[in-house]
């Protein structure tokens, strides 16, 4: 009997001490998919010498976020009252956001990107703008004119009660030129394509965005009653913060799935991320994405052979610049609450060329 327990002993023994050499094996890999709070991994001295000496420049409320292997593996909190939960406006990083709600609309099969406004709202005909698409709308290649975007634009904007309102106040504008032959940065496009949207879903944009994109992705600090004297401006009028802007984010680099849940398919994001402006004059751009190609919402900073985006970004005009490098697999957010003047190429090229020195290049 005692020559049976001391074996039962040793078998139990022997498998504890198997169990805990699996542990000890297993601690490594564990630790690399849960960093502590405030843990910077790879250090990263260069982007917090270029940050601090551009802090004034971004108005010095600026978070920095750099999403990379499945982590976050920097976070840079300037002012420390401005954190990653604190709301701020996103201006036309809404953008992106509104592109994504339309695709997913489209791979329902309600809607199609070649479908005429015109099918949805048919004023569009009686003022000659029978030609517009969906795709024109998310291209700003609607052909309809529009004021250069401004500080002065953004603050005296006309108002309208309703999206409704201002989509038919689009069609009594003048058109410029034929659709797809121009493109004019501006909120027309985006904002008729969301009315759409709204006559389908049969609800009001806001809760079309929360019920399809932002609850789904976790964005619960995300809204776009931005002012609640002018109608829903899905071009422009989010707010958000930069933990939730980074969900987003990270939505698209995994090719339009979220903590294993598919909002998007890979055929939308792809649709999206490459350039669809095509042979269209550029009338007008903001100067921070000068050169660029245009997709559905974002723009198009570098591409492949095929013509596909590898490096896509939104800049808003607060100074937020959200930003996905496939080719080196990482999502990059710089998130800003003041309003300043609009930031320049340059500062992002230097950004970039600092992260890129260490997170390389996997594309050929």
């Amino acid at each position: 009997m005692p020559d049976r327990m001391s074996y039962k002993f040793i078998q139990n023994c022997l498998k504890f001490s198997s169990l805990v050499l699996f542990l000890l094996l297993l601690q490594p890999a564990i630790a690399q998919h849960a960093p502590k709070p405030g843990d910077t991994l790879p250090p990263f001295p260069a982007l917090d010498d270029y940050l601090a000496k551009n802090q004034k420049q971004l108005g010095g409320d600026v978070i920095t976020m750099l999403y990379h292997d499945g982590k976050v593996i920097y976070k840079k909190e300037l002012n420390k009252e401005f954190t990653g939960k604190t709301q701020a406006p996103i201006a036309a990083s809404s953008k992106w956001l509104t592109a994504a709600l339309v695709m997913m609309f489209v791979q329902d099969g309600k809607i199609s990107l070649d479908d005429p406004v015109t099918k949805y709202i048919p004023v569009y005909t009686a003022y000659s703008k029978r030609y517009i698409t969906i795709r024109n709308c998310l291209t700003n290649t609607t052909g309809i004119h529009a004021e250069e975007p401004g500080l002065k634009a953004v603050l005296s904007g006309k108002k309208y009660p309703t999206l409704e309102d201002e989509a038919i106040g689009f069609a009594k504008k003048e058109i410029e030129r034929n659709p797809g032959e121009m493109f004019f940065d501006s909120n027309i496009g985006l904002n008729i394509a969301g009315r759409i949207l709204e006559i389908v879903g049969k609800k009001p944009f806001d809760r079309l965005v929360s019920e399809r994109l932002l609850r789904p992705l976790k964005m619960r600090q995300t809204s776009f009653y931005l002012d609640y004297d002018k109608s829903i401006n899905p071009s422009g009028g989010a707010q958000s913060t930069a933990n939730d802007y980074l969900n987003f984010l990270v939505m698209m680099l995994n090719k339009g799935t979220f903590e294993g849940k598919r909002l998007l398919t890979e055929k939308s994001v792809a649709e999206m991320e490459k350039v669809q402006t095509g042979t269209a004059v550029v009338k007008y751009a903001p100067e921070v994405v000068k050169g660029y190609g245009y997709g559905f919402g974002d723009w198009i900073m570098e591409k492949d052979a095929s013509g596909a985006g590898t490096v896509v970004s939104c800049p808003g005009l607060y100074g937020t610049f959200p930003l996905v490098d496939y080719c080196r697999g990482y999502a990059l957010l710089v998130f800003t609450r003041t309003l300043t003047a609009e930031q320049k190429q340059e500062w992002y090229s230097g950004l970039l060329e600092v992260v890129n020195t260490q997170l390389p290049s996997n594309c050929k």
